[in-house]
């Protein structure tokens, strides 16, 4: 059981999150850059959601972690259709970062990472919508070593 946060030791970002396994994947965007899309494309692999839209992240025991605000738990924006309820888990531990991007970069330098609330997490940075984005992810974590 992890301590209790307090409203200061957590910052709120925009953005989504799933877990692989044990493994938090953080969604990074703009808004209609495709999130909770992604999102969405990963949990019909087998992951389960974190939080949509907007995440609780704070720095404990070495690592980063992700929660839902309490307002937004187990919901979820699919758009078409509206807001739904979805299965949760939370807390996790962050492992990795999926920074979209329209295009991103072919050939991208090794050892990517983003800065998420100071502190450093692997990175990826790939286009959302593309039907390969959850292959991609799901094999940046297992080249990480932390797929589980």
């Amino acid at each position: 059981m992890l301590p209790r946060r307090t409203a200061l030791d957590i910052v709120n970002i925009h953005a989504s999150c799933v877990a692989a396994g044990s493994r938090g994947i953080l969604i990074l965007g703009a808004s209609g850059q495709g999130k909770s899309d992604l999102a969405l494309r990963l949990i019909d692999r087998g992951a389960r959601l974190v939080a949509d839209d907007r995440c609780d992240i704070w720095f404990d025991r070495g690592r980063l972690w992700c929660r839902p605000p309490a307002k937004l738990a187990g919901k979820m924006e699919v758009r078409g259709i509206g807001i739904v309820d979805q299965p949760f888990v939370a807390p996790v531990p962050l492992a990795l970062a999926v920074r979209l991007s329209e295009r991103p970069e072919r050939m991208p330098p090794a050892n990517q990472s983003e800065t998420v609330a100071g502190h450093a997490l692997p990175a990826l940075l790939l286009a959302g919508f593309e039907a390969s984005a959850p292959i991609k992810v799901l094999m940046a974590l297992d080249r990480l070593g932390m797929a589980s």
